[in-house]
């Protein structure tokens, strides 16, 4: 090999081009810079045409020779080829039409679909990235998915559809187009009726895409009939798939969280058919299947479903509804007094932020709750969990304060007196690491927020009624008491000082 041919090698393989193979001109260059070639994508998107198309199409890319943007199905002109001996040479959409159709003759529908299953999960990838779907949109790529989810008849086909638009609503430019492309958005919202898990899922995942988008009005308005909300809690209620529950109580909770876009829409027709006692029916199913077994693929369900809950408590039209249902409080109670957080802590502390929402609604039931010392102790054990959420750590100690002002230690026994001193000394080192955490809100009180100030008033108020029940612990050594009783329960004096210090540290 020469010299040359070892240098125009290298410059190959550094990603030039060859001197034989000379660089387009500008005009005919991509506008779009993306790390696949545009022609490979814009071939994938060819290959998706329904078959009952490729009889009349051919399909070409983008053509920037005259400076317009023509893409996708603004076909191309392209002459065939004439040989010396007067025969035709096929043009190159032709060609592929062609490979297309001998797939069909040779192999058979399976196989065809089969190919066109690999070449849509290509795109469904590439759709993530931002470049790769713009250049797709450019290329008319909804318009062909819109006519495979209108005339195809596979499941899979139609999952894959909708798992591209999916991934094109990620991207926010591109949600005009995607509202604007004729007869796209009620194709979507049809999808709903159909009966495979699957579509189910990336439909209800692909709504609530849309649900967020600047678009959100008028998705919201698609999915306002009667028969399609009722669809949506019919899914909800009978889905015994956990991934599709997951994505359609997420599509509600979409819809919830959405103060001002979709929930003035959507919200009142859902309550109206009962999406409320969905929401409370479905988190006892999910709380007793986790009292059996805790399966890891069930876990999301039950943060959602309680996230949804969460959102119609902090709505001024549904917050009592949601605090005066005695089961869902008993089932809130029940989840925080699971002795094993650690799989479930997402859970919990949406529990906990829950129950201080339930309680500044029905402060009466703050009494009843302080009774209950296991419910206290699983508070207590949620504290680490919100160390990285200032909102759940306040509403927290919220719930502990509201608690713990409701205990009348001077009322009570020794034995029982003895238990909520042992459990608040146990649970030192929790409250010492989160304290440590807030730092300067609890040292120092100028200067603040009002949600530091409500924070750190919870906090105060809290520690201020461990420091009364601690003393009055302390106070009641002298009396006689049944050693035999409370010495399973007695606290260690060392430990009750710490406690002591640890709170008026922060007081």
């Amino acid at each position: 090999m020469s010299v040359d041919e070892e240098e125009e090698e290298v410059h190959v393989a550094e990603g030039g081009a060859p001197s034989h193979h000379p660089v387009a001109p500008p005009d005919e260059l991509f506008d779009i810079s993306t790390t696949v070639d545009p022609s490979y994508i814009i071939s994938l998107i060819r290959k998706l045409l329904p078959i009952t198309q490729l009889d009349s199409c051919t399909f070409g890319g983008v053509d920037h020779s005259n400076g317009d943007h023509k893409s996708g199905m603004d076909y191309t002109e392209e002459k065939p080829v004439l040989h010396s001996d007067g025969k035709r040479s096929p043009s190159r959409n032709e060609s592929e039409v062609m490979d297309m159709r001998q797939q069909i003759d040779e192999h058979g529908v399976p196989a065809r679909e089969e190919a066109w299953e690999e070449y849509g999960c290509i795109l469904w990838d590439l759709a993530a990235s931002r470049t790769h779907a713009e250049l797709m949109v450019q290329n008319l790529v909804l318009e062909v998915l819109l006519a495979n989810l209108t005339v195809s008849q596979s499941v899979r086909v139609t999952e894959i559809c909708l798992g591209i638009i999916g991934n094109l609503a990620c991207h926010e430019v591109l949600m005009d187009t995607i509202v604007s492309t004729n007869g796209l958005v009620q194709t979507i919202i049809d999808q709903l009726f159909l009966d495979d898990t699957q579509c189910l899922s990336e439909a209800s995942r692909l709504l609530a895409l849309c649900l967020q988008g600047n678009e959100c009005v008028t998705w919201a308005k698609a999915l306002l009939p009667d028969r399609v909300i009722n669809r949506l809690l019919w899914i909800a209620e009978n889905s015994l798939n956990p991934l599709l529950l997951e994505k359609c109580v997420g599509l509600l909770l979409v819809i919830l969280e959405s103060e001002k876009g979709a929930a003035p829409i959507l919200l009142p027709p859902l309550v109206e058919n009962g999406v409320i006692k969905l929401l409370i029916g479905l988190l006892d199913f999910e709380i007793t299947l986790l009292t059996r077994e805790r399966s890891p693929e069930r876990l999301p369900v039950l943060d959602t479903i309680l996230r949804a809950i969460e959102a119609l408590s902090t709505m001024n039209d549904h917050s009592q509804e949601i605090s005066s249902n005695v089961e869902l409080v008993q089932l809130i109670c029940n989840l925080i007094k699971f002795p094993d957080k650690m799989e479930i802590s997402e859970s919990c502390v949406t529990s906990a932020v829950l129950l201080a929402n339930i309680l500044s609604d029905v402060p009466n039931m703050a009494f009843d709750m302080s009774q209950d010392l296991a419910l206290l102790q699983g508070l207590f054990s949620i504290l680490p969990f919100t160390s990285n959420d200032a909102e759940a750590r306040n509403a927290l100690w919220s719930a502990m304060a509201r608690l713990l002002v409701k205990i009348k230690e001077t009322e009570f026994g020794m034995l029982r007196l003895c238990q909520y001193v042992s459990s608040l000394v146990s649970s030192c080192d929790l409250f010492e690491e989160d304290l440590l955490d807030q730092g300067p809100d609890c040292a120092d009180k100028h200067e603040i927020s009002d949600a530091d100030r409500t924070k750190s008033n919870s906090t105060t108020t809290a520690l201020r009624k461990m420091v009364s029940i601690l003393n009055q612990w302390n106070s009641s050594k002298d009396i006689p008491r049944d050693k035999d009783a409370i010495e399973e329960h007695c606290p260690d004096d060392a430990a009750v000082l710490r406690m002591l210090e640890l709170c008026h540290k922060y007081i």
